[in-house]
């Protein structure tokens, strides 16, 4: 059941040295290409940058919220436990799971396999957070009407995808995202919805990809773990307040179970302040878990 991804997280991190092709992946971005111009009018994205640089507009003040779900995958008939409002955020970068598991799906209902081109965009996009890559399989999976009608198949109820290419601006809650990577990390893929929609092929690519994340990425829900562990980060900047949404979903391993976990945070002063805030919430919410048995 668990991918056993070495728990070799860095001992000194920075948030500001991406690795090779993460560079360009910087704030999740929703800076996508014919989209930017759009994007600064409406005031939804930051400028762009690779990583937080410890600054922020002298203008901003902390609002910061945090929503935690975590689920014992090895009693999966139990219900997620949920810390904090269970309310919409954006979901920057970790969309990137959700994209990956359409592509997946569209192309199970067509018969076939990935192509070459669309095995390394995959890997792009989830390894190293490239936002070129996830535009383009954005656009391939349909847009947001695309993920909607694949969400319904995952059980997802509450993730609403971000209008025209701005994917890292789609809504979800962190209920939705335990379903998510229920229907990825389930031995038997079931879903949040009962019934399972990803093959073992496909689940075990998704798994596969989320345990080789580039290193510096490697913060989050990681913080929970004890020995192995997969994941997916996302992190945007927002221009009108200067504050970062900072969010982390994956699986741990903690103790002698897997844990299911989906960290939500907004309203942080910077983004090494969010990365804090979310590490903190995993490690609480997992001692919780492992409390109630």
């Amino acid at each position: 059941m668990p991918y056993r991804r070495p728990n070799h997280r860095p001992t000194t991190r920075t948030a500001s040295a991406p690795g090779r092709r993460g560079r360009r992946a910087g704030l999740c971005a929703v800076l996508l290409t014919g989209f930017v111009t759009t994007a600064f009018a409406a005031g939804a994205v930051g400028p762009a940058a690779a990583a937080d640089n410890g600054t922020t507009p002298a203008t901003a003040q902390s609002v910061a919220r945090v929503t935690t779900a975590v689920l014992d995958l090895d009693h999966p008939a139990t219900k997620p436990q949920v810390r904090g409002k269970d309310v919409p955020y954006d979901t920057a970068s970790i969309v990137k799971v959700d994209i990956l598991s359409a592509l997946l799906l569209q192309a199970q209902d067509a018969g076939r396999g990935l192509t070459q081109q669309e095995r390394t965009l995959a890997e792009a996009m989830i390894e190293h957070s490239d936002n070129d890559a996830a535009n383009a399989l954005w656009r391939e999976i349909g847009l947001a009407p695309g993920l909607k009608a694949v969400n319904k198949r995952l059980g997802l109820t509450s993730t609403v995808g971000g209008t025209g290419g701005l994917w890292g601006l789609t809504r979800t809650t962190a209920s939705d995202q335990i379903g998510l990577l229920r229907a990825v990390f389930a031995a038997d893929g079931t879903t949040s919805a009962n019934k399972p929609a990803l093959t073992t092929a496909s689940r075990t690519y998704i798994r596969t990809l989320m345990t080789s994340i580039a290193t510096d990425q490697s913060w989050g829900v990681s913080a929970a773990s004890d020995s192995a562990w997969a994941l997916k980060n996302g992190w945007l900047q927002r221009s009108t307040t200067g504050l970062w949404d900072v969010n982390s979903v994956g699986q741990v391993t903690s103790g002698t179970h897997h844990y299911l976990v989906a960290v939500l945070s907004d309203g942080n002063t910077s983004m090494a302040s969010g990365i804090k805030t979310v590490e903190s919430a995993a490690r609480t919410a997992v001692t919780s878990a492992r409390a109630a048995g």
